[in-house]
């Protein structure tokens, strides 16, 4: 079934020439075909921003499930199997279940040209649709206000995680257009969360929500974190503390993800949902993020394996590896879109070295020689592997290094984590 799916979903790939197209009107007339399923999905808590979405949503999740809830999510992208991204009352979809369904929209739509992402995202609300559950939890894919997500036309809380740079092809050049294209998700009525922010995008984003205060729980103001220890932090939420034991997930920015997944559990605790605070912090303990900072070995070498693929992405790495005052041989592979030389320059201080590699089975990689070159003009030692078996057979036999990193794309670490690390 696996191949059969595979194959499905790379016929699905060609249905549209471009990878990215924002636009709803495509997903509207699919939808509308299939008795418009994103109208009929159970209460919606509906996730945008930069970096932190999927952590943000992992949490949310495990606390939810801990307290006897069910969960719809939707998730982007995958690591390794494309029905990770679809999960339905607490379980991933089965497969076969979701290529005959995908086979029925593929169907539908006649050959009209759509995006890759539409196409499984009208595949998703019209799974959500046929199963009761007591929350579905969105991440958007790319930006918000015209993210396939947003087809939807009301949300219970809209959370915005933290805002940088990143996709300025499709959101704008700015900080603050960017942030526009992040606040498109805000819906009428329902509770707005804002984690920790940049300066600039804070102060926009409160001169943008001026009118929404009521509803509105800025990092910081309504909630905030008072406490941070090797055991445990505290949160103040609306003048009330609580304390929690440290996630799971390694980095400063995990807490502050934490943190936002908490702000949105003590709303719908005031909305009358039930639950205890005992079992909050199991939901924060038991969170698992594959492919974040995620701590594995090559034989006896310490790897970490970290999806980052932006600046914010980079710099939090930075300050990882600074804290430890570590420096490690960083792998690195990443798509040809993304903003390759101020990546590296942030990563040059914790970087012994660089192995460039091609994302493998993906067109739109940078190569290895350009990745080469960008470390050729930033001083760096660099060597070019084809692939990250020999990456990997080049640093265990001839370099021997104490620590080593791997990022540069969720894709990336998608495709080599199980394979090459235990």
């Amino acid at each position: 079934m696996s191949q059969k799916l595979d194959a499905l979903l790379k016929q699905l790939n060609n249905l549209h020439p471009k990878y990215i197209d924002l636009s709803l009107d495509r997903l509207r007339k699919l939808l509308d075909k299939l008795n418009n399923p994103h109208l009929k999905l159970p209460p919606v808590i509906h996730i945008a921003g930069t970096n932190g979405k999927g952590s943000t949503l992992s949490f949310i999740q495990n606390i939810l499930i801990e307290n006897n809830y069910s969960v719809h999510a939707y998730i982007s992208p995958h690591l390794k199997s494309f029905n990770e991204r679809i999960i339905i009352r607490n379980k991933l979809v089965n497969k076969k279940n979701l290529y005959t369904i995908l086979k029925k929209i593929k169907k539908l739509n006649n050959n009209e040209p759509i995006t890759f992402f539409e196409i499984t995202t009208a595949a998703a609300f019209y799974i959500f649709s046929k199963k009761k559950s007591d929350f579905l939890i969105l991440e958007t894919g790319l930006g918000g206000r015209l993210d396939a997500t947003n087809i939807i036309n009301k949300s219970l809380i809209d959370i915005i995680t933290p805002i940088g740079i990143d996709h300025q092809d499709f959101l704008g050049k700015s900080l603050k257009k960017i942030t526009n294209e992040k606040l498109g998700i805000i819906k009428k009525e329902s509770t707005i969360i804002i984690s920790k922010q940049k300066k600039l995008v804070k102060n926009h984003i409160l001169n943008k929500l001026i009118l929404k205060k009521n509803n509105t729980l800025f990092y910081g103001n309504k909630f905030k974190i008072l406490k941070k220890n090797s055991k445990n932090f505290k949160i103040e939420y609306d003048k009330k503390k609580f304390t929690f034991s440290n996630p799971k997930l390694i980095g400063e920015h995990q807490i502050e993800n934490a943190s936002t997944a908490i702000a949105s559990i003590f709303v719908l605790k005031n909305l009358g949902y039930n639950f205890k605070n005992q079992s909050i912090n199991k939901g924060i303990i038991k969170t698992k993020w594959p492919g974040r900072l995620e701590r594995v070995k090559l034989n006896k070498i310490p790897v970490y394996l970290d999806g980052a693929h932006n600046i914010d992405g980079a710099k939090k790495l930075l300050n990882f590896f600074k804290q430890k005052n570590q420096k490690a041989w960083i792998i690195i592979g990443m798509l040809n879109n993304k903003n390759l030389i101020d990546f590296i320059k942030i990563l040059k201080p914790i970087a012994e070295g660089i192995v460039a590699i091609p994302i493998p089975k993906e067109k739109n990689s940078f190569t290895a020689k350009q990745i080469f070159n960008v470390c050729k003009k930033l001083n760096l030692i660099c060597y070019k592997k084809t692939n990250i078996k020999s990456a990997n057979k080049f640093l265990k036999t001839v370099i021997k290094p104490k620590l080593i990193l791997v990022t540069g794309s969720l894709y990336l670490i998608g495709k080599i984590r199980d394979k090459n690390y235990k």
